[in-house]
């Protein structure tokens, strides 16, 4: 998927270290001094055998080709196709190069299973590090802390929802368990792949606009601390009339007659300029700008490997614990006590009214409408996810009995006695016929219908004509059409207004909610 207000991705396939794209790829390595990094494999699933990684089928490398603009290629390397060994050296001074900042999102698992892959094919040793680094939950949560003023939440956010947060577009992740080993891949997988690793520039770009770059444009110049600087690459550093991207290439020139240039006598080398000079690659990449250099210092991570990553851990299979004696017979008892034994608080002789009056727990709240069908008041909970404490309270401030068919409420039977019943039945029918004999409850035909389903309220006794109804329903329910030319009577609720209206079924009368 495009992101808004973008132009369509340019994605590049690497099949072949033969091909244009892979020396596009290469080339675009060079100029870039932000990728982002994703990778996509196959999980592997059921194994009975010695567990493994899953093998690497596809490493996305989005490269933003210059920081001031927003033009990016994201390049899609195809690890079936290509030979591993003869990308080994690209990928690894890629990764560990001081002149790009790699950015990813959880990808310390991606780089244990790379480096799994890669060795696997006879590249020994496998990645182990990846420096300067980022990840994107480290982004997300800095651009919490600097909006809100507090650290941001422990619990781990995903990617759609960091897109969705910080971009406001939606990352569907319907294909991420696609079988990535079959080839060809579909258009729908190079487009899901490459947006997973291009939303990565985006959301760096979001994060340097509204988090770095405020408050830090009257500073952004590198400080050159050491008496042995050579002072022609001090003065080219410090201009401030000069474009920033004239400033990096002219850096890149001068790094090399410093080095050239410039002894470190003591055998010190230059903290600040290090940075920008230090080479471990014999490929020529352009050094970062400043601005992006004071985000490496400050946030920048470094991925590294240890022994132990390298070793799958065997699937722990899941055991179930079988109950003890105490928790069986603590089971029972609570079954026990949930046996009714009364009197109900609507019982006259406590003061009630007599009418009955019952509160259904979320775990019985089809029951409270079927209860609702015969004239039974029956209420639900207050809110959707009430706290016991929150429906004890309710069933006591309001007279009724709990009835739920949790064991553990229970427990709580001294605090209000004689007003929480276990519902010992599955099916509704069957739970409806249990109450109404656990309570005696007397039902008789003038009661049928006479509550609201919906919310519980009593009807209009008097009932209305088609006339009145449509009145009634205006802006708020459709009658259907072909109600008006029967001769019909309708009711409403007096709490929620809701109608209601006869259908007539093989010759008679039933009364239902449309």
């Amino acid at each position: 998927m495009d992101l808004p207000h973008e132009k369509p991705l340019k994605i590049h396939l690497v099949n072949s270290t033969e091909s244009p794209e892979f020396t596009h790829l290469t080339q675009s390595l060079t100029r870039s001094s932000i990728i982002g990094l994703d990778a996509e494999w196959k999980p592997i699933r059921g194994q009975n055998h010695q567990p493994t990684f899953p093998t690497v089928s596809l490493l996305q490398l989005a490269c933003q080709l210059d920081h001031d603009s927003d033009e990016s290629e994201t390049f899609l390397l195809d690890m079936h196709s290509v030979p591993l060994p003869s990308i080994w050296e690209l990928l690894r001074e890629t990764f560990v190069s001081p002149d790009i900042l790699k950015l990813g999102f959880k990808f310390k698992q991606d780089l244990v299973y790379l480096s799994s892959t890669f060795c696997l094919q006879g590249c020994d040793p496998g990645f182990d590090k990846v420096e300067p680094y980022l990840d994107i939950t480290t982004i997300y949560y800095q651009m919490q802390h600097k909006q809100q003023g507090r650290k941001g939440p422990k619990e781990t956010k995903s990617l759609a929802t960091i897109c969705k947060e910080v971009l406001g577009i939606s990352l569907s992740k319907e294909l991420q368990c696609s079988d990535w080993s079959h080839r060809p891949l579909t258009e729908e997988q190079k487009l899901y792949a490459a947006t997973d690793a291009h939303c990565l520039l985006k959301i760096f770009n979001v994060f340097q606009d509204t988090v770095v770059k405020k408050g830090n444009s009257s500073n952004n110049m590198v400080e050159l601390r050491s008496s042995g600087v050579n002072l022609g690459l001090k003065e080219i550093l410090e201009k401030h009339d000069i474009d920033d991207k004239i400033i990096r290439i002219k850096s890149f020139e001068a790094s090399h007659m410093f080095q050239a240039t410039v002894s470190s006598e003591n055998g010190q080398r230059i903290s600040k300029v290090e940075v920008l000079v230090s080479r471990s690659s014999s490929r020529n990449t352009m050094p970062m700008g400043e601005s992006l250099l004071k985000i490496v210092r400050k946030y920048g991570e470094k991925i590294l490997l240890r022994e132990s990553d390298r070793k799958p851990k065997a699937a722990r299979k899941k055991v179930k614990k079988r109950p003890s004696l105490v928790a069986v017979t603590r089971e029972k008892q609570m079954d026990n006590t949930g046996d009714w034994q009364g009197p109900p608080p609507w019982d006259l002789s406590l003061g009630g009214d007599g009418c009955p009056k019952f509160l259904c727990d979320v775990m019985v709240e089809g029951l409270a409408k079927h209860l609702r069908c015969v004239g039974v008041d029956a209420a639900i909970p207050s809110s959707r996810k009430p706290e016991s404490r929150e429906l004890l309270d309710q069933a006591y401030s309001e007279q009724r009995v709990l009835l739920t068919r949790d064991a553990k409420l229970l427990r709580h039977q001294y605090l209000i006695k004689n007003q929480i019943y276990r519902v010992k039945n599955l099916l509704k029918n069957e739970q409806l016929l249990e109450v109404i004999e656990t309570f005696q409850l007397q039902i008789n035909e003038d009661q049928l219908m006479s509550r609201c389903t919906k919310c519980n309220g009593r009807f209009i006794q008097k009932p209305l004509t088609t006339e009145e109804a449509v009145e009634a329903a205006k802006g708020f329910q459709k009658i259907p059409d072909c109600l008006f030319n029967k001769n019909l009577e309708f009711w409403q609720c007096m709490e929620c207004n809701q109608l209601y209206w006869e259908v007539v079924l093989s010759n008679s009368v039933h009364s239902c909610l449309f």
